[in-house]
């Protein structure tokens, strides 16, 4: 058989439409008429959609269906022991929702009152059942006081016979009640329920009495108790038989006019505007949420990192200090337009990337002059004046303090050979506006000769070697033995040798050149570098058995707590003029 519970309604016309299952179509209708289709029947009142258009039709089971309208009812009392009742009901159209509300309320009202004429129908079916019973215990109780009258016609009841005769009817006549009211209530609880425990305590009374009265009863003369007893079977039996007749007609009017005892207070009305979403209580909430985000993640980020702010924490690990380099606002501004035109063909201009040449009374550019001349003094018992600048990690700054640094030493009238010794992913020709056809891994592997490669830069002063074409084995050109006759050739020619190299941490390149160099200096960036990620960088060279001279803390930002967090003063002259920072 066919799973019909999804089906799909595509629109055919302004009032027509097919409705189809798994691609077969099952039937055409049209709109306002009712159409079916083996246990499908379907009824589309109004079409607002355009011609073509596909709908998936799904019918509910009723549990399903229970269950979705649960889901969004709320009945709640309005206030303690008021006896009133409210609903609420979520959805997304006003009209539906009301429709909803007012068939709930009307068929609990109803379901009220068919409960109540349901119980006056059971009370009724009883009573005729026992009817009959009572009628032909009543006609025999009758029947034996004539036939013992006629056989006694002398006997006559004393005032206490009568007496106790009236007491006798009365109780047996609620006993005979309590037993027809019980049977009507054990339909209804149980007998912890306090009506029937009730009860039951006045049937344990009625007995205590009728008891005392049978034992008066008992002292009378033989024929008089005769007498006694069977009058009180016919009176008792009267009572009772008209009770029920009572009791038949006044369930019989209830059940013909039963009416409830539920009253709808008020019909279902819906908001003006949406209850849900709040909008306002979303959107503070999600700043409020932000607001927690954002000061929890930087707070784990101080918690899990713990960058370098303080030259002191190097020192701490006997690490000499060499310069601390501000970061320079000048520099980062021309950084992030350079980065925006990478790739372009446009001619870089020197002045327009170089710090120490488009602005070179700048703090950062004064740091590297006072690192020119340390290195000076540091370079001196060296082996060569070859100068090997290195990190732990990239983007820290190397090219930059390599590049200014050269420009200064070279303006000082030193001849300089600036080296890119990254033939990964250097990109030093970008920034100098070189030509990187030919360069170091060129040189290397012996397709080009060493002046050919090397690249005179007028403007900064300095000449320079691109990293060249990327090679597949950088490691292992370095190895070569030409490297060592490249930098032989260029220590003899030069006044210094600078190289710049790829970070320790990421590829062993940088532990291959600075066996071959005679001073090796670490650049790490503020904040952005550990004291552990410095620590492990130079025990990976010392192993290799290479000294790092000391460290470079680069990109060092003001902060209120330690001015630049360096204990360093730097002033820049102009025209006359000291600015200190």
């Amino acid at each position: 058989t066919i799973d019909k519970r999804n089906v799909e309604l595509e629109v055919t016309g302004p009032d027509s439409y097919t409705v189809s299952k798994d691609g077969d179509e099952l039937f055409k209708g049209k709109v306002g008429q009712l159409e079916s289709h083996g246990d499908i029947s379907m009824l589309v009142s109004e079409i607002h959609a355009d011609e073509g258009t596909s709908f998936t039709v799904t019918k509910l089971n009723n549990l399903q269906a229970i269950r979705s309208v649960l889901s969004n009812l709320t009945v709640a009392d309005k206030g303690k022991d008021t006896g009133v009742l409210g609903l609420e009901y979520l959805g997304e159209d006003p009209e539906q929702i009301s429709k909803v509300l007012n068939q709930i309320v009307n068929n609990y009202l109803l379901q009220n009152v068919e409960r109540k004429s349901a119980q006056a129908e059971k009370s009724l079916e009883f009573l005729r059942t026992q009817l009959p019973a009572v009628r032909s215990k009543l006609d025999e109780a009758e029947d034996k006081l004539n036939t013992f009258r006629r056989q006694n016609e002398s006997v006559d009841l004393s005032l206490e016979a009568k007496s106790a005769l009236d007491s006798s009817v009365s109780v047996q006549s609620q006993l005979n009640e309590l037993t027809f009211r019980e049977a009507e209530v054990s339909q209804l609880f149980t007998k912890d329920h306090p009506t029937y425990r009730a009860l039951l305590e006045k049937r344990k009374t009625l007995e205590g009495e009728q008891a005392q009265l049978n034992k008066k009863i008992a002292g009378m003369p033989q024929t008089q108790q005769e007498i006694l007893r069977l009058t009180r079977d016919v009176q008792s039996g009267q009572e009772i038989y008209m009770q029920l007749l009572n009791r038949q007609q006044e369930l019989g009017i209830s059940k013909a006019s039963t009416v409830g005892d539920v009253r709808i207070i008020d019909g279902a009305q819906t908001a003006n505007s949406p209850v849900a979403p709040k909008k306002l209580l979303i959107i503070a909430a999600s700043l409020i949420f932000g607001l927690f985000v954002s000061v929890g993640l930087v707070l784990l980020k101080a918690l899990l990192h713990h960058g370098i702010e303080n030259p002191d924490q190097l020192e701490e690990l006997g690490m000499n200090v060499y310069a601390s380099v501000p970061l320079s606002d000048w520099q980062r501004k021309k950084d992030t337009e350079a980065l925006a035109r990478r790739g372009s063909k446009v001619k870089t201009d020197p002045h327009e990337t170089l710090l120490a040449l488009g602005n070179p009374t700048d703090l950062s550019i004064e740091a590297i002059r006072s690192l020119r001349t340390s290195l000076h003094f540091a370079m001196m018992e060296a082996k060569n004046n070859i100068l090997m600048i290195t990190g732990a990690s990239p983007g820290i700054g190397k090219t930059f303090i390599c590049a200014n640094l050269a420009t200064l030493v070279a303006k000082a009238g030193q001849r300089v050979l600036f080296i890119d010794g990254d033939m990964r992913r250097g990109y030093t020709h970008e920034l100098l506006g070189a030509d990187n056809k030919s360069g170091l891994s060129n040189v290397l592997s012996g397709k080009t000769e060493f002046s050919p490669a090397l690249i005179q830069q007028g403007v900064y002063g300095f000449d320079f070697l691109p990293r060249g074409q990327v090679p597949p084995n950088p490691s292992e050109l370095l190895m070569h033995r030409r490297m060592g006759e490249l930098l032989e050739w260029a220590s003899k020619n030069y006044d210094l040798v600078l190289i710049d190299t790829p970070p320790i941490l990421a590829v062993t390149d940088a532990s291959i050149i600075g066996k071959l160099a005679g001073t090796s200096l670490m650049v790490a960036r503020f904040e952005a570098n550990t004291t552990k990620e410095v620590d492990v960088s130079f025990k990976r060279f010392a192993q290799n058995g290479i000294e790092i001279k000391g460290v470079i803390l680069n990109a060092v930002v003001r902060k209120a707590a330690n001015a630049y967090g360096y204990g360093y003063d730097y002033y820049a002259y102009d025209y006359g003029k000291t600015n200190k920072s």
